[in-house]
């Protein structure tokens, strides 16, 4: 008995020797902690947006805006500085989202295949996080802008192993709206609101024409 004992603290000793401080979790840690990518509730919160009708305002948001505004700036190689053509394209940005106060948006960097991984992920994240800075500097409340993901090199436009500035590049992009009880709900919401529901009622229906829909032709009329 003395010596399975003996063995099981020996082989105890080994566990906790093998253990370093960085992959030691605090005992006192919430359960699935260690586990927790941050990601928990992005299914859930997709789902609730589904249904109350948020993620088809988020869409139709995001599509408006990348079609009246450039929502992509590119960047020399290895840099996060911005250029002129970026600048006056951020500054289009700022015009547009200023006009909807109750809108936030996320700022997605990328680079091209050359550096390791890591580093593209860093250089991509310091692009968006540059993005936001210029973008608060021409008054949008920072509260609105997100810059905390960078696909790094992992989502080219152009696929090649070298230097190719299409990849270098923030895309920015509508994530969602404010809490309701945050929301500075004024006359431009109103008129895009306005402006959402007169083009739904243009919208061409696949199988659906004036011809065979008796009731569109009525209207026509």
């Amino acid at each position: 008995m003395r010596t399975k004992i003996a063995l099981l603290s020996a082989t105890a000793l080994l566990a906790l020797g093998a253990c370093t401080p960085g992959n030691v979790i605090d005992f006192y840690s919430p359960a699935g902690e260690a586990l927790d990518t941050k990601d928990f509730g992005q299914a859930t919160m997709n789902n609730v947006q589904v249904m109350t009708g948020e993620r088809t305002a988020i869409i139709n948001l995001s599509r408006r805006f990348a079609d009246e505004v450039p929502s992509t700036v590119n960047f020399e190689f290895n840099k996060s500085d911005l250029d002129v053509a970026a600048q006056e394209a951020l500054r289009q940005q700022a015009e547009w989202i200023a006009q909807y106060p109750q809108v936030t948006f996320r700022v997605y960097g990328h680079t091209d295949k050359v550096g390791s991984d890591a580093y593209n992920k860093s250089l991509g994240l310091r692009r968006a996080r540059t993005v936001v800075a210029y973008l608060v500097s021409q008054g949008i409340s920072k509260d609105r802008l997100e810059a905390l993901v960078s696909y790094g090199e992992t989502q080219p436009l152009i696929v090649t192993e070298g230097r190719e500035r299409a990849n270098r590049r923030t895309v920015t992009e509508v994530s969602g709206f404010i809490k309701p009880r945050d929301q500075e709900l004024d006359g431009k919401y109103a008129l895009f609101i306005y402006d959402e529901y007169v083009r739904s009622a243009y919208e061409e229906v696949p199988g659906v024409t004036v011809e065979n829909n008796p009731d569109a032709a009525k209207e026509e009329r």
